[in-house]
C-alpha cells in the first residue's frame, strides 16, 4: 500500500487563446501653436514650430536661451537670448534684455531689444528701452519711450565709439 497519491491522471491541452491583430488607436496629429501675427512670415507651413509658453497666470524669474521660440502671456524677469521669435502677449510683462530673430510685442518690455531682424510693436505695447533691428513695425497707440535704430546692416558699416556713442560708419 503506498502513502502518496498517484497522479496518473491524464490532463488535456488547455487550447492557445486566439491570437487577434493589434490595433493601435490612430496618431494624435502633432499641433503647432503659432503666434498669428507670424502665420504669414512663415517660411515653411509644413515644420513643426517649437515654441515654450509662459502661461498668463505664472510669473518666473531667470533667464532663458534656447534655439526655438518663446511666448510670454505672464511676467518674465530676466534676459531672453533664443534663436527664434519673440511674442510678448497683451497683459503680459518681460522686465529684461531680449536678443531674438523676430520680437512681436503686444504687452509690456522693460527692456532693451538688441540685434533682432525684425521688431514689432503692436497697438497695445509699451515697450520702455532701447530697440535696436534692422526692420521696426509701430502700431498706431503703441507706446515707446527709449531710442530706436533700425535699417542698417551691420555688415556695410562699422561702428565706432566716441564719447560711449556708437557712431556708424560706411566703407
Amino acid at each position: 500500500m503506498s502513502i502518496w497519491k498517484d497522479n496518473t491522471v491524464r490532463q488535456t491541452p488547455v487550447p492557445a487563446p486566439e491570437m487577434q491583430p493589434r490595433i493601435d488607436p490612430p496618431a494624435k496629429p502633432e499641433i503647432a501653436f503659432r503666434p498669428a501675427a507670424a502665420l504669414a512670415s512663415l517660411p515653411d507651413h509644413s515644420a513643426p514650430i517649437r515654441e515654450s509658453l509662459i502661461a498668463a497666470d505664472i510669473t518666473i524669474e531667470g533667464k532663458i536661451e534656447g534655439a526655438g521660440s518663446v511666448r510670454i502671456a505672464g511676467k518674465f524677469k530676466g534676459d531672453v537670448n533664443v534663436k527664434g521669435d519673440l511674442v510678448i502677449e497683451t497683459g503680459a510683462k518681460l522686465t529684461g534684455g531680449v536678443h531674438a530673430d523676430k520680437v512681436t510685442i503686444a504687452g509690456e518690455l522693460e527692456g532693451n531689444v538688441e540685434d533682432a531682424s525684425r521688431v514689432e510693436l503692436l497697438p497695445t505695447a509699451v515697450v520702455v528701452g532701447d530697440v535696436r533691428t534692422r526692420s521696426l513695425t509701430v502700431a498706431a497707440g503703441a507706446r515707446m519711450r527709449g531710442q530706436s535704430e533700425f535699417g542698417w546692416d551691420d555688415s556695410k558699416g562699422s561702428k565706432a565709439t566716441k564719447h560711449g556713442m556708437e557712431i556708424a560708419t560706411s566703407s
